[in-house]
């Protein structure tokens, strides 16, 4: 892992990924989209990981999006598809990740929060698609339409302006808000809700929210009740109605 992204792999499952580039309101350099890049795989390949929080330094910016002066020196046309690490699309991930927006996420730094399964945001935090506003295009905010009305996205892409984390949060766009003290402490309670779930069933749960955002309800149907088969064959299946029976915690096992 490199300076420019901080990996915390922390003992109860979580793992807490910050963008550490505050002095440059932490733009998507190479060295944070290659940080970046890293993380998520590091992420991914540890089994002990169960939950990731996608957080930025300081107290200005989550990410104020791609580096434009990267951009005027490259003479950046289309960005090749590896170039950005963004969950769903070049990257591959099996289990919840939690943006917890600190700042400003415009243009990149929504699409790399949007990637995220889940959102918590602080109330000072804004959002916004400013794309049009330097003459270039959004194409990885198509995914968007699953999420919010298909006027507010319209409006959003269409002017580019900022909206509130409060009005993000109305739109469902966020899960949660709270204050800036207090946005990891909820980002950390959000992921233990999740942790309390058994392994298997949260996994499951995930592909089926994924599948039913791809494909049409009978087909998502079929494919969903197919990537629940595992679960509902685990030991953690048998577990979870015994203690339930017998009036104490579940001792998940993940099989």
């Amino acid at each position: 892992m490199s300076e420019a992204v901080l990996f915390d792999a922390r003992d109860d499952g979580i793992a807490i990924i910050t963008l550490n580039r505050p002095e440059t309101r932490n733009a998507l350099s190479k060295e944070i989209r290659d940080g970046l890049f890293a993380a998520w795989d590091r992420f991914e390949q540890d089994p002990n990981l169960r939950v990731a929080i996608l957080t930025g330094a300081g107290e200005k910016a989550f990410c104020a999006g791609g580096d434009l002066k990267e951009m005027v020196e490259r003479q950046l046309a289309v960005p090749p598809r590896d170039m950005f690490p963004v969950p769903g699309d070049n990257i591959e991930l099996s289990k919840p990740t939690i943006a917890a927006v600190n700042g400003v996420a415009f243009a990149g730094g929504w699409m790399i929060a949007q990637a995220c399964d889940l959102c918590v945001a602080s109330t000072r935090a804004q959002f916004g698609i400013t794309e049009v506003k330097v003459g270039r295009s959004s194409p990885w905010a198509a995914p968007l339409i699953h999420m919010i009305p298909q006027r507010i996205m319209m409006e959003i892409i269409l002017t580019g302006k900022p909206i509130t984390a409060q009005r993000a949060y109305e739109i469902g766009l966020v899960n949660r808000l709270a204050e800036p003290e207090a946005l990891m402490e909820t980002a950390l309670a959000f992921a233990a809700e999740i942790l309390d779930g058994a392994p298997l069933s949260v996994k499951a749960g995930r592909e089926t929210v994924m599948l039913a955002t791809e494909m049409g309800r009978s087909a998502a149907l079929r494919a969903a009740r197919h990537a629940s088969e595992y679960c509902y064959n685990s030991s953690d299946a048998q577990e979870g109605p015994r203690a339930f029976a017998e009036k104490r915690r579940p001792q998940w096992k993940g099989r």
